[in-house]
């Protein structure tokens, strides 16, 4: 597995290095077969460390999460315990529930935008011809997977919505949360 360790504005030796790896790869390891990558990224907010872990999955399957504590090794251990607690949790779906496929799951590159929000309060009069103003463009990976993988993507995520295609008929869907706490699905025909 490749890691990614940094830190904003702080130093990370090369024991917490260490410790990061080994703690880290060990939790991945019990639950998932094929780790690809993990992401941990250190900063100190007022009073508290933070740290901030992304795992990828050869699957397709990304856990996140993040911890504040005073200590910056305390701050990776709370973080390390819900990055595993949540593969625990999906472990029955995550172990060999890719067994037949000899390679990593597919994905296709697409365009991300972050439109810039719009004051409702403003009195001043809308244009004829009313364009959002684009604040960022990303990069997103969308992979290929099934309604039930997505499902379990998002609320590893945390997100609200997923974009992912369908390996079923290989077509564009959406899962989202609902406001009745449902999760609905988009397949356009």
């Amino acid at each position: 597995m490749r890691y990614q360790i940094s830190g904003k504005q702080i130093d990370i030796g090369d024991a917490l290095r260490e410790h990061v790896e080994t703690e880290l790869g060990e939790a991945v390891r019990k639950y998932a077969q094929r780790p690809t990558d993990a992401q941990v990224v250190f900063s100190k907010d007022a009073t508290e460390f933070v740290c901030e872990a992304t795992v990828h999955l050869s699957t397709g399957l990304t856990t996140q999460a993040s911890a504040h504590a005073f200590d910056i090794y305390e701050s990776f251990e709370q973080c390390s315990e819900k990055i595993e607690k949540q593969m625990r949790r999906y472990k029955r779906r995550l172990k060999d529930h890719h067994k037949d496929h000899e390679s990593p799951v597919e994905s296709m590159i697409a365009s991300s935008y972050i439109l810039a929000g719009s004051d409702d309060d403003s009195q001043e009069p809308e244009p004829e011809t009313l364009q959002p103003i684009i604040v960022a463009e990303l990069t997103t990976k969308i992979n290929s997977l099934s309604v039930g993988e997505a499902v379990m993507q998002m609320e590893l995520n945390h997100a609200s919505v997923l974009v992912f295609n369908n390996e079923r008929h290989n077509r564009l869907n959406v899962v989202y949360k609902r406001d009745d706490g449902n999760i609905g699905w988009i397949d356009p025909s």
